[in-house]
C-alpha cells in the first residue's frame, strides 16, 4: 500500500530531515539573497538523483518521473527566504547570520519537499505521473519571487494540472493538518506618502504648511476607507504602520511620510479602494495647502484554494493521517504568493500544525521566538509526498 511505504519512508528519513531543517534554520538568508540555501537544496537533490534546473537566480525546479510520466503533473512548491528578524530562541540551531531569521518557517517548507521529493524519487515505481519540485525565493519580499518564477516559466515545460503548497501552522498542534476551500488568505499591497509642504517654527503655524496636521487628517480619513466603502461582510483592512517626521519640538517640518498596508479578500474592491486612497490623499493635501506624493505597491493576489482539488486533498489527507487530524484551516488575512500560482492553475495551500502547548512551543510567525515541534516534519514531508503521488484533477 503507497501510504504505508510513503508513511515509513517519512519515518525513516525524519532524522536527515531534522538535520536539514536544523542546517537551514542557523544559516537564513533575505529574499533574493538565498544563494547558499539555493546551493544546499541543489546538492540534495543531486544526492537524491533527481534532475533539476535554476530559476529565478537562486530558485531550484526539479523533476521526478513516475510510471507513465504523462498521465498527470503535479507540481509541489516551497518558499526558502527567512526574515529581518533577531533570532531570541537559546536552541543549539540558533540563527548564525545577525539580523536574519527563518521566522516564518521557510527552513521546515523547504526541508518537507526535500523530503518528499527524495521518497518520491525512492518509490518512483509506485506512482504514475510526474512531480514538478519548486524552491522558490523572495516570498517575503515584493515582487513575490512566484511572479518571478511564473515569468521566467516554472508552469511550463511541462505545464502542471495542480500545485500544492504547505505552510507551518503555530496555533495547530503537531499531528493535525488544516485546509480550506476558497478564498483562504489575502491580497497585500503596500502604500507609501510622502506628505510636503513649507516648514517653520512651531510658533508660527500660519507661515508653515503643517505636514504633521496634513498627516493626521490623512490617517483618519483613510482609516474611514474600510469603514465607509467596504461591505462589511467582505474582509478588508488598512493599516499605517509607520509615521516619520519631525526631529525636535518646536519646528514644524517639511516633510512627513507615512507607510501601510491595505489587504482585501475581493479583488474588485481592492483595486476600487486603490482608487478611493488616491482621491483622498489628493482632496485633503489640496484643501489644507499641502503636496503630497502617492504611491501604491501592488503586491499579491488572494490565495484561492480550488474547490475540487480542495475535496481532493482533504480526501486525500484523511487517507493518510486520519480523518480526525484534519480539520477547516481559518480565514486569514495575512498573504502569501502563492496566491499567483493559484491564478494560474488549480491550487491548494494547507497548513501543517507545528505547536506543542505542553512543551511551550506556541510563538506565532513573524517574531524572535518562533519554532517548531521537529516532529511536523515528517508529516510535511509525508503529506507532501503523499499529495504528490496520488492527486489528480480532471481540468477544462
Amino acid at each position: 500500500m503507497l501510504a504505508e511505504k510513503i508513511r515509513h519512508l517519512a519515518k525513516a528519513f525524519e532524522t536527515d530531515g531534522i538535520e536539514i531543517r536544523r542546517h537551514l534554520h542557523a544559516h537564513p538568508e533575505l529574499s533574493y539573497q538565498e544563494f547558499k540555501t539555493s546551493r544546499f537544496i541543489q546538492g540534495k537533490l543531486t544526492e537524491y538523483g533527481i534532475p533539476h534546473v535554476i530559476m529565478a537566480d537562486t530558485g531550484v525546479v526539479g523533476i521526478i518521473s513516475g510510471k507513465n510520466p504523462e498521465s498527470r503533473i503535479i507540481a509541489l512548491r516551497a518558499d526558502i527566504d527567512a526574515l529581518p528578524i533577531a533570532e531570541q530562541n537559546d536552541v543549539p540551531y540558533r540563527s548564525m547570520t545577525e539580523g536574519v531569521m527563518h521566522a516564518c518557517g521557510h527552513d521546515v517548507h523547504t526541508t518537507c519537499l526535500l523530503g518528499a521529493a527524495r521518497i518520491l524519487q525512492t518509490l518512483r515505481e509506485d506512482w504514475e505521473g510526474t512531480v514538478k519540485l519548486i524552491f522558490q525565493p523572495g516570498e517575503e519580499r515584493n515582487p513575490g519571487g512566484a511572479s518571478i518564477m511564473i515569468r521566467e516559466g516554472v508552469l511550463d515545460n511541462p505545464k502542471p494540472q495542480a500545485i500544492f503548497g504547505l505552510h507551518v501552522n503555530p496555533q495547530l498542534e503537531v499531528g493535525g493538518v488544516s485546509f480550506r476551500s476558497g478564498k483562504v488568505m489575502a491580497s497585500a499591497d503596500e502604500f507609501f506618502i510622502d506628505v510636503k509642504g513649507k516648514g517653520g517654527h512651531a510658533a508660527a503655524p500660519h507661515w508653515t504648511t503643517d505636514t504633521i496636521l496634513v498627516a493626521a487628517h490623512l490617517i483618519t480619513s483613510l482609516q474611514q476607507i474600510i469603514s465607509r466603502n467596504n461591505n462589511p461582510f467582505s474582509p478588508s483592512v488598512l493599516s499605517i504602520c509607520s509615521i516619520q517626521g519631525g526631529y525636535t519640538t518646536n519646528v514644524i517640518p517639511a516633510e512627513v511620510k507615512l507607510m501601510g498596508t491595505f489587504r482585501a479578500m475581493d479583488e474588485d474592491w481592492r483595486f476600487k479602494a486603490h482608487d478611493i486612497i488616491r482621491r483622498q490623499c489628493r482632496a485633503i493635501a489640496e484643501a489644507m495647502g499641502a503636496e503630497i506624493a502617492l504611491h501604491i505597491d501592488v503586491g499579491y493576489p488572494c490565495v484561492y484554494n480550488h474547490k475540487q482539488l480542495h475535496q481532493v486533498a482533504w480526501s486525500l489527507a484523511g487517507e493518510y493521517m486520519g480523518q480526525e487530524m484534519v480539520s477547516e484551516t481559518e480565514l486569514r488575512m495575512g498573504a502569501e504568493d502563492f496566491g499567483y500560482y493559484s491564478e494560474k492553475i488549480p491550487g491548494c495551500f494547507f497548513r501543517l500544525g507545528t505547536a506543542n502547548a505542553a512543551r511551550g512551543i506556541t510563538s506565532g510567525v513573524h517574531t524572535p521566538l518562533f519554532d517548531i515541534d521537529e516532529s511536523a516534519i515528517a508529516i510535511g514531508m509525508g503529506m507532501m509526498a503523499w499529495m504528490g503521488a496520488k492527486a489528480s484533477l480532471e481540468t477544462s
